[in-house]
């Protein structure tokens, strides 16, 4: 079973030990890319599409559970971002 991506005004919390900032994320992307290569071979990637994505687990860093994450509401998300996060830099408060 899997978990949805956040979007732009939410995020991941584990429910089991509070973690808001530290996640492993198992997911399949399936992409077209438009790769230009130069004369001499050597290339780079110039478009990237993704076409799905599906995440596949979550994985707490702090704890370990795959079981207990789970998407919320960013509590600024109604606002603009206009500098630094109140937030402690570990995601607990």
């Amino acid at each position: 079973m899997g978990i949805a991506m956040p979007g732009d005004s939410e995020r991941w919390r584990c429910t089991g030990c509070g973690n808001l900032t530290r996640f492993d994320v198992t997911r399949t992307v399936r992409s077209q890319d438009y790769v230009h290569l130069d004369l001499a071979g050597e290339g780079g990637v110039e478009e990237h599409t993704v076409l799905s994505e599906t995440v596949e687990r979550v994985r707490c860093r702090w704890c370990g559970a795959t079981d207990s994450v789970e998407v919320i509401a960013r509590p600024d998300a109604d606002r603009p971002v206009t500098g630094a996060s109140a937030e402690s830099p570990t995601g607990r408060s």
